[in-house]
């Protein structure tokens, strides 16, 4: 059952919290099969050797570029996804390869809140059925108890009680993505993955479905992986952020850290794609990616950012450079041999 207030307090922004989620080297690849005979001729490296700690109480944002593999990350994480080497820790344990009968109980701690809120909920289904399923399935509530649930669920995200009976269609956009967060929440979860959750929505429901997620946050003392494009969205509700490029994280560092002094030449590069509200700012010098992004199939040899970074080295090309955290010691790190 959900306790909306029992877990309420505010917790600080420690940089000290220990990881609820750690990952260690973790890869997914996915076979490239053709012929006949279905034979493997190659492998798409979706998620490439990424180590992270996401602590507990804390926001981690993942940005990058479309196909840079963060989707896959949330996704491994769940075992939505089944990862090709490395590890999931969750908790302490190594989760990596746990068979589906032991993931079982860990489901009602893992939830995730998908990119489209239509094609992510059942059109056949009333409300209080979404939400009822997955209580019902893991007996989180006995059916007497359920649609005290379901309204206790409509509360808390601003769902008027009254719309129980409806269905999917029946819902604005910015509606539907409130109901998909309520079902994540019907399971009183710890670790939510949040792919993408606002990228479908207008502005103005953007900041309310944001701000709906902090609160919760706050509330029930929540861990999210807030997976996006926008910076603006992830600067808003993260903690820390992560920056990935092909399959790769490139940088990471607190919101702060990442915004007011990058280090590596793609998260400049992603910054200035970022609209300053500043009329004064509109003729600053910015730095231009150049290219295409390389095929995951066959990423560049050395630095995988070589072939679109304009101040790449022979270096670049040669030796792959690692995620080495700065000598301040404040957890800021990026995979450059030239750090901005």
């Amino acid at each position: 059952m959900i306790e909306f207030d029992a877990r309420a307090y505010d917790r600080p922004e420690s940089q000290t919290a220990s990881p609820l989620v750690k990952l260690d080297g973790l890869k997914t690849y996915y076979p490239i099969r053709k012929g006949l005979l279905g034979r493997v001729r190659g492998h798409v490296k979706a998620v490439d050797d990424v180590s992270l700690d996401i602590r507990e109480g804390e926001t981690l944002g993942l940005v990058g570029e479309s196909g840079c593999g963060k989707s896959t990350i949330g996704r491994t994480i769940l075992r939505l996804e089944e990862s090709t080497g490395g590890q999931i820790v969750y908790k302490g344990e190594n989760i990596t390869r746990y068979s589906t009968s032991k993931m079982r109980p860990l489901r009602t701690e893992m939830q995730m809140i998908f990119q489209d809120p239509f094609s992510s909920l059942n059109p056949w289904m009333r409300v209080k059925d979404i939400l009822k399923e997955p209580m019902l399935a893991h007996g989180k509530a006995t059916a007497s108890t359920a649609d005290a649930e379901v309204d206790r669920l409509l509360d808390a995200v601003g769902i008027p009680r009254s719309y129980k009976d409806r269905y999917v269609h029946e819902f604005s956009g910015g509606q539907r993505q409130r109901i998909g967060i309520a079902r994540a929440l019907s399971l009183n979860p710890k670790f939510i993955v949040c792919d993408e959750p606002v990228s479908a929505l207008d502005v103005s429901i953007q900041a309310q479905v944001l701000n709906l997620l902090k609160a919760l946050q706050k509330e029930l003392g929540l861990t999210y992986l807030f997976i996006a494009h926008g910076l603006g969205a992830v600067k808003y509700i993260s903690t820390r952020i992560a920056v990935m490029y092909l399959g790769k994280v490139v940088e990471i560092g607190t919101k702060e850290q990442i915004f007011r002094n990058p280090k590596h030449p793609y998260t400049q590069i992603l910054l200035n794609a970022y609209p300053v509200p500043n009329p004064h700012l509109r003729g600053r010098e910015k730095m231009v990616v150049q290219g295409d992004v390389p095929s995951p199939t066959a990423p560049p040899s050395g630095c995988r950012f070589h072939t679109r970074c304009p101040f790449a080295q022979e270096r670049c090309r040669q030796e792959e450079p690692p995620l080495t955290a700065d000598s301040l010691g404040d957890g800021h790190a990026a995979a450059c041999h030239f750090t901005l």
